[in-house]
């Protein structure tokens, strides 16, 4: 295991290892207008609302079902799934009311080597796929430290002194935020920058490379930056390790302490992105429903909106057999969402991609047993699944909330 590797598995919780870990590279061969920030807080009409009639293009039941009650439903999606997979193009286009860009604003294809020139090209490609769809962007990620591609040696950002890693993340930022200002409707400005365990006073990771090569200022300084650039967008602070495990206190803890920091810095950030990976292996005994709501009512209470932006299940600890794991996959979703919806800050849901055709897991965390992994609304032949149902009664039972 090299130390980029070691580093990632060191964050993790002993006995929740996998799920909603996403800190390894998703492949390992690559490694609407915009919405201001004002109409989220309060001021003026939301162009979600006045551009509602437009953006209701996507005609499945779950997009549907769940802007019934002011929730915006979607998914991820990259060029390499829906370019040459029509069909699975035809099931995004029909049931995604929003476009979280999975790979294509990473930097294994943005910037594939530390010299490399900014390649928009297969943003730009994936940005005019929501756009044709009619489904707003949610654009990923401006700070992150993996993403990198095979172009990068595995500790080149620790590498790095403290000008050239200003130079080399405030550059791209800057070059990227404006090369899609007003495409977009919001940015991960950053993500994974919190720990439950080494961390600051204010929450955040001490082992990120930004921090160790410019200093905890990088989150506010990102954030300040992509609104400069970008004024009309939403930024959110996005993370994994909420909803089980040993330190998923702590995590709770850190995001509110880091969000109670950008917030008395006066940091322009307007939303939560809540991971969401799940584990099957005894979620219900593992998910402290009462103190995830508390979490959930706490960053609403500082004026935030919530994002859902990765959400899926691992099936890890079930049997192999189809129809019981479809089952008990479902059964997270509603166990999940039922806590989640009751939160009326949650305005978006994003699964991370749709059909089990395309998921991360499959890659980069495999069953032992071989069995394929079943972790998403659509199995491989695009057909709904027990979760797909889940996920719609979820919506329908949901109380109703103003739209973003």
């Amino acid at each position: 295991m090299d130390l980029h590797r070691a580093r990632f598995f060191g964050r993790l919780d002993e006995g929740n290892a996998v799920a909603g870990q996403r800190g390894l590279p998703r492949r390992s061969f690559l490694v609407g207008g915009g919405l201001g920030a004002a109409a989220l807080l309060g001021g003026g009409v939301s162009p979600f609302v006045s551009a509602r009639a437009a953006w209701a293009a996507p005609a499945g039941e779950l997009h549907r079902a769940a802007l019934a009650k002011g929730i915006r439903y979607g998914s991820s999606a990259a060029t390499w799934q829906v370019q040459p997979d029509s069909a699975y193009a035809a099931l995004f286009a029909r049931e995604s009311g929003m476009l979280l860009t999975e790979d294509d604003l990473l930097w294994y294809r943005l910037k594939p080597t530390r010299d490399s020139p900014l390649d928009f090209g297969h943003g730009d490609q994936i940005v005019s796929f929501a756009a044709g769809n009619e489904q707003p962007v949610l654009a990923a990620h401006l700070v992150w430290d993996e993403g990198l591609g095979d172009g990068w040696e595995p500790d080149a950002l620790y590498e790095l002194g403290t000008q050239e890693a200003r130079d080399l993340l405030f550059g791209t930022i800057q070059q990227e935020v404006a090369h899609y200002a007003g495409q977009v409707t919001a940015w991960v400005v950053a993500n994974e920058v919190t720990d439950g365990r080494r961390k600051d006073a204010n929450g955040f990771w001490t082992v990120e490379p930004w921090y160790q090569t410019i200093g905890p200022s990088y989150v506010e300084e990102a954030f300040t930056l992509a609104h400069q650039h970008d004024p009309d967008a939403l930024l959110l602070i996005n993370e994994f390790g909420f909803e089980t495990g040993t330190d998923a206190a702590a995590r709770r803890t850190s995001m509110l302490k880091a969000i109670d920091h950008l917030q008395s810095r006066n940091v322009p950030v307007h939303g939560l992105g809540i991971q969401a990976h799940l584990n099957a292996d005894k979620f219900a005994r593992k998910f402290d429903t009462a103190a995830y709501r508390t979490f959930l009512s706490d960053v609403a209470a500082r004026g935030l909106s919530i994002f859902i932006t990765e959400m899926d299940v691992q099936d890890d600890g079930l049997e192999a057999d189809v129809p019981s794991r479809d089952a008990a996959v479902a059964d997270v979703y509603a166990r999940y969402l039922s806590v989640a919806l009751q939160e009326p800050a949650v305005k978006v849901v994003l699964t991370f991609g749709l059909s089990d055709r395309y998921t991360w897991l499959e890659e980069d965390y495999p069953r032992p047993d071989g069995a394929a992994r079943r972790p998403l609304p659509f199995d491989e032949d695009l057909q709904p699944k027990p979760a797909y149902t889940a996920i719609l009664r979820a919506f329908e039972n949901a109380p109703a909330r103003p739209p973003l």
